[in-house]
């Protein structure tokens, strides 16, 4: 049947038509327009037009429908987004995305509350500027405000004509440079409280429909629910990231328990296998990856693996002394445990019972972990072990030692064959080079001073012995002056009083220590007689008095040390010095007399003079030093006046003769 025909005959049949091939809108107003262009009958015409009517709102409710079932899709597919794995920030990013396109906005965007009050722009899709994200804005002020205050939806046809909305400068900017006009906001809720707000805008005046706000509402609880898995998933994550962290710790810390467990077995071993201080702090200090000091109860480093004040560590040698004599290192040994001195160095106490042995500093960079503070505070112990045991050592080995001392010092030995095996067996090197040391303690009981020559013997691979009130001790080593100090800063702070310290050497092998040991008496007798009670001096140190009480007279020693580097010069310049010496003594310090006697021009005496004062020092002219110098210009000639009578009488120098 043709449509005009059942537009004729049956109206309602040709719209039924139509509405069965989901014609648009227009075909059904095409169909009613014909109808009345062809003045149908009034009864068939209002069939039509009721016909049409009832079409239109089929058809309305039909796309109404399918409208209802794409937004389902999408909200679902948007929870679907939400349900993945993103971390709180890209996840708003992900909301903002997908309102703007499940309700067609030109713009949508996210606030969240500041926890001072305000809230400020988080994330935005569909911006043409860069003014929206991080838009701060006030408390009570902007749609987003006023819905969460309110709890509920809020929005408006057009935001900047709208009065109801308490407007503020720099947000109204970002409108108008957006070019926006209908606005809505919906409050993102976490549990009871809101959290932000959900914005859709679009460029042009219009009107939001109920389905819209209905779908932005979903969005938003939503998101809520999203944001708070988000935010979850975020801690969940952080906390595990914590704990693989605290387990790699823990890891770490028992790997270094272990490690400074086996070094605590070794460093047990070493004591028990006759290992000495220097070994113990150096294999400590390896372990704590820092630098580690002992010091004894009087302030003096007995050990450290630093350098000595040659070395390049002098300063922080210096760091220890000061700690040592401090007021921290007894708040260390009172404190029993390790503590900080300071923000890089530790003490802890070196103790044996009741019995103050000391304490051990320690140096680095970072405080010690727990682990490393439980190993330190065994350091102190494992120290306080081996200066127990070699104490006992020592006391036990005394007799014997200081009988083998004895006979080193008679004159002349007997049996040396056999003081050679006893002193390889004390482990002493009858070939060695050693210094003799004499400390006579001034006044009061001695008893404590010999405890304390004892264990310094041991520790230094030397012996000791009492002879005459004086603490006698053989040291190896060639400096006598340096050890006749040691003994002096060690044994005086000890004591609380002077000691009177006396050294000579070094005597090569054990049969030259009876001689050694005799020039050393006379060292001590020459202090004390020049007034030196309890200063500490080697027969070096005493000039040309170190001379006359010397047993070999090393005439050319003192010469050297006198004007050695005059006579170098003269000899490496063919220069005139030493006789501007000897013209300068002889005219009574007078340069111009000097001159008259030399021949020369004052400025020349001057100026040699000045060439003296630079080799020998600037004190060489000052009573002390001028004695000395002159005593060796009258060696030095007397010397020459002897080889030249040699050199015209080769009969001179035989004996008899």
């Amino acid at each position: 049947m043709a449509k005009d025909e059942a537009l004729t005959d049956a109206p309602a049949l040709a719209v039924l038509e139509l509405l069965a091939q989901e014609s648009p809108p227009g075909h059904f107003q095409e169909l009613l327009q014909r109808g009345r262009r062809q003045n149908l009958p009034p009864r068939q015409l209002a069939e039509l037009e009721r016909a049409t009517q009832l079409a239109m709102g089929i058809h309305a409710s039909a796309n109404q429908r399918r409208q209802r079932e794409a937004v389902m899709a999408a909200l679902v597919d948007t929870v679907h987004d939400m349900t993945a794995p993103y971390d709180p920030d890209t996840l708003l990013k992900v909301i903002t995305s997908r309102a703007r396109r499940l309700l067609g906005f030109d713009m949508a965007y996210i606030s969240l509350r500041k926890s001072e009050g305000g809230s400020y722009i988080h994330s935005s899709d569909g911006d043409t500027t860069a003014l929206n994200v991080g838009l701060v804005v006030q408390e009570s002020h902007g749609l987003g405000e006023m819905a969460q205050d309110k709890g509920a939806p809020f929005w408006t046809s057009d935001y900047l004509n709208d009065d109801r909305i308490p407007h503020r400068e720099e947000v109204d900017e970002v409108v108008r440079a957006e070019g926006l006009h209908a606005i809505m906001a919906v409050p993102i809720f976490q549990g009871s409280a809101p959290t932000g707000a959900l914005y859709g805008a679009d460029r042009v005046v219009r009107h939001f429909t109920p389905d819209e706000i209905s779908v932005m509402r979903s969005l938003a609880d939503f998101a809520s629910v999203a944001l708070e898995k988000a935010r979850l998933l975020d801690r969940t994550r952080t906390e595990i990231a914590e704990l693989e962290s605290e387990g790699f710790r823990a890891r770490g810390s028992i790997a270094r328990m272990a490690y400074l467990n086996e070094v605590q077995s070794r460093l047990i071993a070493q004591v028990l296998d006759g290992g000495d201080l220097q070994d113990i702090v150096r294999t400590a200090a390896d372990a704590l990856g820092a630098t580690l000091a002992v010091g004894d109860p009087q302030g003096q480093i007995l050990a450290s693996t630093g350098s000595d004040a040659q070395g390049e560590d002098f300063e922080e040698a210096e760091v220890f002394k000061e700690a040592l004599t401090g007021r921290a290192a007894l708040e260390a040994r009172a404190a029993g445990s390790p503590s900080a001195l300071s923000e890089n160095l530790w003490a802890t106490p070196v103790a044996a019972g009741a019995e103050d042995l000391g304490v051990v500093l320690l140096k680095a960079a970072q405080p010690p972990a727990p682990e490393a503070e439980r190993f330190f505070g065994f350091v102190g112990q494992i120290v306080a072990l081996l200066l127990v045991i070699q104490r006992s050592t020592a006391v036990a080995a005394g007799p014997v030692r200081d009988e083998l001392f004895d006979d080193l010092l008679a004159a002349p030995l007997r049996a040396p064959r056999q003081l050679t095996h006893r002193a390889w067996q004390s482990g002493i090197d009858p070939d060695g080079s050693y210094v003799v040391v004499l400390a006579r303690p001034e006044g009061g009981e001695h008893g404590k001073a010999v405890v304390w020559a004892s264990s310094y013997a041991y520790r230094h691979s030397g012996l000791k012995t009492v002879q005459g009130g004086c603490i006698v001790l053989l040291l190896p080593g060639s400096d006598a002056s340096a050890a006749a100090r040691a003994v002096s800063d060690e044994l005086s702070p000890l004591l609380g009083r002077p000691v009177t310290v006396g050294a000579s050497g070094p005597a090569e092998g054990l049969a030259a220590v009876a001689k050694v040991y005799q020039e050393s008496l006379r060292c001590l007798d020459a202090l004390i007689a020049l007034d030196g009670v309890g200063s500490a001096a080697a027969m070096s140190d005493l000039g040309f008095l170190g001379l006359l009480l010397s047993n070999d007279h090393d005439v050319d020693g003192f010469v050297s040390s006198a004007i050695g580097p005059v006579l170098d010069h003269d000899a490496r310049r063919t220069t005139a010095l030493v006789p501007t010496i000897e013209a300068y003594f002889t005219s009574g310090n007078s340069p111009t007399r000097a001159a008259e006697e030399l021949h020369v021009h004052p400025n020349t005496v001057a100026r040699r003079l000045d060439r003296i004062t630079e080799l020998l020092g600037p004190g060489w002219q000052k009573p002390a030093r001028a004695l000395e110098v002159q005593l060796a210009l009258r060696l030095l000639r007397a010397r020459d006046v002897l080889r030249r009578q040699r050199e015209s009488d080769p009969q001179a120098g035989i004996p008899g003769k």
